[in-house]
């Protein structure tokens, strides 16, 4: 008999929701509860395929038309999100009870954004090494394109990895039926760090911003990049948003209010990533970031750019 808190049977009840309209199969990839805290909704996987899917034809038309390679990890970004929700519509038609649906959608939405949080470091990487080419002193350490790329990229995989552990011990725990606290508690400390060092990026491309407006002595160029500025900040305050939504959910414990509320996943997890990867695709950065030869992602003093907005080719004399 399935246990409900209200008069609805079809709403979540947290650790012991099963829906009376899918009988547990009891089969040996099936959980005895729906893990989810509630029976997924088939509109949202649906809404979500499509969006995210023209959302990569339109990407990788864009990475072809303009050779912007660097932008290859949010392309597939948007390719995991699109599979991830078929995994999740597969839980919400087929089987919500299947921890194989639970787990392969779970580990594909939550690193999708990783993907997407690589290629703004890139992008903010390359309008740095872009602004040094006019002149814009870059002298301090934490505005160095190496430190933005290769720091803020090797703490979200480790965090990722982290969390996929955590994820992983948790669905294991609930098919043997065991506390799943040791696994939250590893899912919390990748969530953790994660938001912190995003908080780090958010700060650094705040500082980078005024200091471009404070700098009086670079060229009007400069100013050209403003609205691309701001896509790349509201993109980034939305994956940021995301992560924060994630580490609330995951303090909160397994089947609180948070987690079982498909509510809160359907505005604070699919909205904001769905977002901000529609805006870098309207000002996508292959039409507003150079194109840095001869120096790679990294750039360098001496770097030639040349980009598909201006068509300038100035050389840094820094």
């Amino acid at each position: 008999m399935a246990t409900t808190t209200s008069a609805s049977p079809y709403s979540p009840t947290g650790a012991g929701f099963q829906n009376p309209n899918f009988p547990n199969r009891n089969g040996p990839n099936d959980a005895r509860v729906i893990i989810y805290g509630y029976t997924p909704s088939f509109v949202l996987c649906i809404l979500a395929i499509v969006l995210f899917a023209i959302s990569s034809a339109v990407h990788v038309l864009q990475l072809l038309r303009y050779k912007a390679w660097f932008f290859t990890p949010l392309t597939l970004a948007c390719l995991l999100e699109a599979v991830g929700y078929i995994f999740r519509s597969l839980s919400s038609k087929d089987n919500p009870y299947s921890i194989i649906w639970f787990v392969v959608q779970y580990f594909l939405i939550v690193v999708a954004p990783v993907f997407i949080s690589a290629s703004i470091y890139v992008c903010l990487n390359k309008l740095i090494t872009w602004a040094k080419s006019y002149g814009f002193e870059a002298d301090r350490w934490w505005l160095a394109p190496k430190v933005i790329l290769w720091g803020f990229v090797t703490v979200d995989i480790l965090t990722t990895i982290i969390q996929i552990a955590g994820a992983a011990l948790v669905g294991s725990s609930q098919s043997d039926q065991k506390d799943p606290t040791t696994g939250n508690n590893i899912l919390l400390a990748g969530l953790a760090i994660q938001s912190f060092s995003f908080t780090a990026f958010l700060t650094v491309l705040t500082l980078f911003r005024l200091a471009l407006v404070k700098d009086r002595s670079l060229p009007s160029t400069i100013r050209t990049k403003d609205l691309f500025i701001l896509a790349l900040t509201l993109a980034s305050i939305l994956v940021y948003l995301r992560t924060l939504f994630r580490l609330a959910e995951t303090a909160q414990g397994l089947f609180a209010s948070i987690s079982t509320n498909e509510v809160f996943f359907g505005t604070l997890e699919f909205a904001p990533v769905v977002i901000a990867v529609w805006i870098m695709a309207i000002w996508h950065p292959g039409r507003w970031l150079p194109n840095v030869t001869n120096t790679g992602l990294i750039g360098s003093p001496t770097a030639v750019i040349e980009t598909s907005s201006d068509k300038e080719t100035p050389t840094s004399n820094v």
